[in-house]
């Protein structure tokens, strides 16, 4: 018997030994939880039903000084439509009235009543009944008065009857409803003192446990830890073994580890003697270099290509490796097919403390990698040019634009100032001093000539270069434009301004930013004939943003993909615009609609190094 306990592992006799103890104590516990459970829900389910009955008997006692109430308002009231009203009321309360008393007496399933058989309940309904019959018929004597005359007096004998049964009817029904309470107290007593019970036996199975199941696995545990650590001392010689044992190991496995990895990943190799001449070659190596035999005594610098150049820069290189020094070169070499390869040697001097020494070299096949650089500086290189050949595209066509804008500010001097200044000439010769009135109305003519003159040569020069651009930069340039342009033209136009500060920008993209949003004023007035015009201003950084908004006529946005390369009408039209933009690496959107006006939005990204708050 000893013997087969000690065969037993420790965790499976332990299981053992406390299962049916932890069985039967979970059994106990289990079954004072339900014993609790199935009293509390019978008493929860008799408490549910004397609550009815106290609640029951509660409201009968209101409903008794509801009819008197009632009763007595009736007498008073001398109102047909009230008086009917209350016998509504009265003969509602009454129903419920008598219904509530026979369910009280008799059980009422229907209000949840039990049939009643507490003797001294039963008594106490006997000794109320007297009361409750008197106010019935008190109560439906008028009922049935009024029925008959809605404006009949209520009887003096059938009111007296009510206030006198009043009293005793409401001091029977307190002694009902105490008795209710005092016997659902006594229940509770009860289940108290049953669930004392269940308490004390649950603790007195969890003091068996302890005493029984815990105080007996802890003495056999510390006994178990104790023979433990005697046996530690022993096992620890063996360990330090064991550990001298596996270090071994783990050196040998490193080593091996090292040269797996030096094989694995260079397949392509061959070892050689200090003169360059072969001793082994891997048959990789061979497939790659078109040999189909491993030539032995042979210089390595013959197999690797068959170029003589190529030949003696290897011949130099191994000379150089004699001084036991690793080396790596990137070698192009020609194989025996006439293929050029890319090779990534590395030369590794062996047996470095003997007199015979040994070269082992490694390579890797690159040449898919060259090929690929080879590529990558061909597109760098396209790349590039495209991009200059883009710039030169750019710059030609904003130097085309400059002319475009030269002629329209040309034809607008030769039109409109210089036919101007034709008429004015044409009228000053005409003048007659002796015909005083028409020189007059001539002096008037040449007044409004002159300053419709002056408002064109104003015009013109406003088109140029604002010296506000250079100076102060492009926040107070717009302004002025805008102000300028309004008083002009007669458009109303607004500027609006949400940065706080006078920022400046590269003197490149404020020119071209100006130009743009100065064209896109002119052809809100002169095409979109719009009334009104805002341009909107908002610097958060890095992101500069103008807006141009105007209620002109519009036109349909869908043919901006369309767009000819230069409008002649238009001054440098939305064509120019897009490429003024584009030359500064910003972003022009247009978005109109026809009869809804339209609106321009301008925004270039700014450099850190390339902005700088300026003040006025």
């Amino acid at each position: 018997m000893a013997n087969n306990e000690h065969n037993i592992p420790l965790d499976t006799a332990t299981f053992i030994r406390i299962r049916k103890w932890y069985l039967l104590a979970l059994a106990a516990i289990a079954l004072t939880v339900i014993i609790a459970q199935v009293l509390i829900q019978l008493h929860l389910k008799a408490q549910s039903g004397d609550s009815e009955l106290i609640n029951v008997a509660g409201r009968q006692r209101a409903f008794s000084q509801k009819l008197v109430k009632e009763t007595l308002l009736l007498k008073n009231s001398n109102d047909p439509t009230d008086k009917k009203l209350i016998l509504s009321e009265i003969e509602k309360t009454l129903s419920v009235w008598k219904v509530s008393h026979d369910g009280l007496h008799l059980g009422d399933a229907s209000f949840n009543l039990p049939y009643e058989d507490d003797p001294k309940v039963q008594s106490l309904f006997k000794e109320l009944e007297p009361h409750h019959s008197a106010m019935v018929t008190a109560v439906e004597n008028i009922l049935a008065t009024h029925e008959q005359n809605i404006n009949a007096n209520v009887q003096e004998n059938d009111l007296n009857a009510l206030l006198n049964n009043e009293r005793p009817f409401l001091s029977i029904m307190d002694q009902i409803v105490n008795e209710y309470d005092a016997r659902s107290n006594e229940q509770l007593q009860k289940l108290k003192r049953k669930e004392y019970w269940l308490l004390a036996f649950s603790l007195l199975i969890l003091l068996l446990e302890i005493f029984v199941i815990f105080r007996p696995l802890s003495i056999q545990i510390k006994n178990t830890i104790g023979h433990l650590m005697g046996k530690d001392e022993e096992s620890k010689g063996q360990l330090d073994k064991i550990q001298s044992l596996y270090n071994e190991k783990e050196r040998s496995l490193k080593e091996l580890q090292e040269l797996n990895f030096v094989i694995d990943n260079a397949a392509l190799f061959a070892s050689i003697r200090k003169d360059g001449t072969i001793v082994f070659i891997s048959k990789k190596f061979l497939d790659l270099l078109g040999h189909d035999t491993a030539p032995v005594n042979k210089p390595i610098s013959e197999i690797l290509t068959i170029e003589e150049g190529q030949q003696s820069y290897l011949k130099e290189v191994l000379k150089i490796n004699r001084k036991n020094v690793m080396r790596n070169e990137e070698l192009q070499v020609v194989t025996t097919k006439g293929a050029t390869i890319w090779l990534d040697m590395s030369i590794v001097p062996m047996h470095q403390s003997t007199l015979e020494q040994d070269i082992l070299i490694l390579c890797s096949d690159i040449t898919e990698r060259k090929e690929n650089q080879l590529k990558v500086q061909q597109l760098t290189k396209q790349n590039f040019e495209e991009r200059m050949q883009q710039k030169k595209v750019q710059a030609s066509q904003i130097v085309e634009s400059q002319e475009e804008e030269r002629k329209r500010i040309a034809k607008d001097i030769h039109d409109g100032i210089g036919q101007m200044l034709t008429a004015l000439k044409f009228n000053i010769e005409s003048i007659d001093i002796e015909n005083t009135a028409k020189t007059g109305e001539k002096i008037a003519y040449l007044k409004a000539l002159t300053s419709d003159l002056i408002k064109g040569v104003r015009t013109a020069t406003f088109n140029l270069t604002p010296p506000e651009l250079s100076d102060h930069g492009i926040f107070p340039a717009i302004h002025k434009m805008t102000t300028e342009l309004s008083k002009l033209t007669g458009t109303n136009i607004l500027f609006k301004n949400k940065t706080d500060d006078n920022i400046r920008f590269d003197s490149l993209a404020e020119t071209n930013i100006y130009r743009v949003t100065q064209e896109a004023v002119n052809n809100a007035i002169k095409y979109a004939e719009a009334n009104y015009i805002l341009v909107t201003l908002n610097y958060s950084y890095p992101i500069l943003s103008v807006v141009i908004d105007d209620d002109g006529k519009g036109f349909d946005d869908s043919i901006l993909g369309q767009l000819p390369k230069n409008n002649s009408e238009g001054g440098m039209g939305l064509f120019f615009m897009k490429e003024r933009i584009d030359y500064i690496n910003g972003r022009l959107f247009i978005n109109s609609e026809i009869g809804k006006g339209t609106r321009v939005t301008i925004n270039y990204k700014t450099e850190e190094n390339k902005t700088l708050h300026g003040t006025e």
